[in-house]
């Protein structure tokens, strides 16, 4: 019998899973509250990401079966699709997928050398790239009062609805809405009358942010993910955003707010956490996730994006190496690796 020390070992593939399954809540929340459009979304990102990701491994000489079955790029898939509009057109899913594993996964040496997050990497190039087609997001069918079937939602992304129908079901997110009213010169409170806000987010996207922080929860009940990067995370974003609204509550929203945006909960846990482009050592992890919390809230504030989740990751993506090397544990009988390491 091993040492009570010595753990278990969990396969790529168990891991994988686990992460998946623990999406299912956020998903199943985003259906109900907004529509089955996700599904399609997610479908076309899945079969995008597998098709690439088989094409790469032939051309780079590696055997196919046993990397798709690693369910590595259905996850890569399902983080891009969650952080895209559910009823953006057929091609920008396809654009952002092909570009988060054809570049930002394979040409960097493939699982395990990527240095960004491919899911963030593929969102921000369709974010800059395409702007007005990033904003066809589905409103909560409690606010709209219609919702596309599955056949409907499918015609809209492949462009075959009519676009009255579009309209009719879409609507910007709380983050627009709030970013849009303070360029307008309103205050917080006024903007925040809005029926798109709810008590602590937006109206059905609270429901979705809780949704992804139970499943967060789950992935770190089973150690799949540690709990210095979510909980960190978190602190940033409570912490700039807390401060900025105290210093001017009408024109910075409240830290309940930025909190409880899906987008955080689903940066902290199923993205920031990534094991290969985040920090390795406990402290860097803490570092990590709290630059990205600060920084999500700097680029709401300031940027040019109503969200900063995925730029903010990014950002922290390049300090690796610095965070690493500097917060080595210190060996025992030997210099740190820090300021004290030898000349």
């Amino acid at each position: 019998m091993p040492a009570p020390f010595v753990t278990g070992r969990s396969s790529v593939t168990q891991v994988m899973a686990w992460v998946l399954a623990a999406l299912l809540p956020g998903i199943a929340v985003y259906v109900w509250l907004f529509g089955p459009g996700i599904l399609v979304t997610l479908g076309l990102a899945t079969v995008t990401a597998l098709a690439a990701e088989a094409a790469m491994l032939k051309a780079r000489g590696y055997p196919v079966k046993p990397f798709l079955a690693d369910l590595s790029a259905v996850v890569t898939a399902w983080l891009l699709a969650l952080s895209l509009p559910s009823l953006a057109p057929w091609w920008l899913i396809v654009t952002g997928t092909l570009f988060a594993i054809v570049i930002a996964k394979h040409l960097y040496g493939g699982l395990g050398q990527n240095i960004f997050n491919p899911a963030m990497v593929g969102y921000a190039v369709l974010i800059v790239s395409f702007p007005v087609q990033m904003t066809q997001w589905a409103g909560p069918i409690a606010l709209t009062g219609e919702s596309l079937t599955l056949a409907e939602s499918a015609a809209a992304i492949f462009g075959s609805a009519p676009k009255a129908a579009l309209d009719a079901v879409t609507m910007a997110t709380p983050l627009d809405t709030l970013r849009t009213g303070l360029l307008q010169q309103h205050t917080v409170d006024e903007i925040m009358v809005q029926p798109i806000f709810g008590h602590l987010g937006g109206t059905g996207f609270e429901w979705l942010a809780l949704a992804f922080l139970a499943g967060g929860l789950v992935l770190w009940a089973r150690r799949i993910i540690g709990w210095q990067v979510p909980l960190a995370f978190l602190a940033g974003v409570w912490l700039m955003a807390g401060f900025l609204h105290f210093y001017d509550a009408g024109r910075y929203g409240a830290p309940w707010f930025h909190l409880f945006a899906p987008s955080v909960m689903l940066g902290a846990f199923f993205i920031a956490t990534d094991p290969v482009s985040g920090s390795t050592t406990p402290l860097g992890r803490l570092i990590f996730g709290f630059g990205a919390g600060l920084l999500t809230i700097v680029i709401r504030t300031w940027g040019g994006f109503p969200d900063g989740v995925a730029f903010a990751i990014l950002l922290m993506n390049v300090c690796v190496p610095l965070i690493d090397q500097y917060t080595q544990p210190r060996i025992y009988g030997g210099a740190h690796r820090g300021k004290d390491a030898p000349k």
